[in-house]
């Protein structure tokens, strides 16, 4: 009987597919396997500009000669910047043969983690936080309240190419301890010790991930405490081209825009 229905479903499954050819590509993300089109192949060229060839030096200064691929990570973050906030598959090709490793390599860190897109975004990539104290606090009146301001579902772009929709998990941070090759920051930061402003008694809370000047203006900055109308208010000031000021948390009077890094 399970077996009848299991069988059921799958063909259900399959039609849907061949009926919806977007959802297939949907679901391809999501199975971490790559589909060539048009503009995402291993034949379109791609490379560092030359500004980024000299951060792709100073970021692999950091590591042994025979440990280059401990960059992998923060050569695809560059990459993703310069690129407008996603991966195509040359780029990856570009980064395995700077570290000189199996293109295999690059794919696996590039599927695994949700950080790394492999599809386009907006200039302004929002993530909502869906870990369960933000979710308990309302992310998803948040998230709805995004996705029917901009027309869009998760995961899709707005017809002008500034927004996108996501979700994101565990964006809490606090006082760390950074090794030398042991984040995703590391390549960046001297420091071993570094305080970052953020947590769970802040949410709801949203990242921006704001690809709209390149790699030369990226940013990536935290909102928290957040309300259906204020997230909006975000949504605009961005598409304004303005910079949303510091919000003042409620709960203890401290400033929570973005991410407050200090050095100690």
């Amino acid at each position: 009987m399970l077996a009848r229905l299991a069988t059921k479903r799958l063909l259900e499954v399959r039609q849907i597919f061949r009926q919806n050819p977007q959802t297939s590509r949907s679901f391809s993300t999501a199975l971490n396997y790559h589909l060539d089109s048009p503009d995402n192949n291993p034949s379109i060229p791609w490379e560092f500009t030359n500004a980024n060839k000299e951060k792709v030096k100073e970021i692999l200064s950091h590591y042994p000669s025979n440990y280059k691929q401990s960059g992998i990570i923060p050569l695809l973050d560059l990459a993703q910047q310069q690129h407008g906030g996603w991966l195509p598959i040359s780029a990856m090709n570009a980064v395995a043969k700077i570290l000189e490793v199996a293109p295999v390599r690059v794919y696996e860190v590039a599927t695994f983690y949700s950080m790394f897109n492999r599809a386009k975004v907006g200039k302004y990539h929002l993530l909502v936080c869906g870990t369960t104290p933000c979710m308990i606090r309302g992310s998803r009146e948040i998230e709805d309240a995004l996705l029917k301001h901009l027309g869009v579902k998760r995961n899709e772009v707005t017809k002008d190419g500034l927004f996108s929709v996501g979700e994101m998990e565990c964006m809490s941070v606090d006082t760390i301890e950074l090794g030398p090759v042991d984040s995703f920051l590391a390549a960046h930061i001297t420091s071993s010790r570094w305080i970052l402003q953020g947590c769970c008694v802040n949410a709801p809370m949203i990242t921006v991930a704001d690809y709209s000047n390149g790699s030369e203006g990226y940013t990536y900055n935290y909102y928290e405490d957040l309300t259906p109308k204020r997230v909006v208010e975000i949504v605009e000031m961005l598409r304004r081209g303005e910079k949303p000021p510091y919000n003042w948390s409620p709960k203890d009077k401290m400033p929570v825009l973005g991410l407050d890094i200090r050095r100690t």
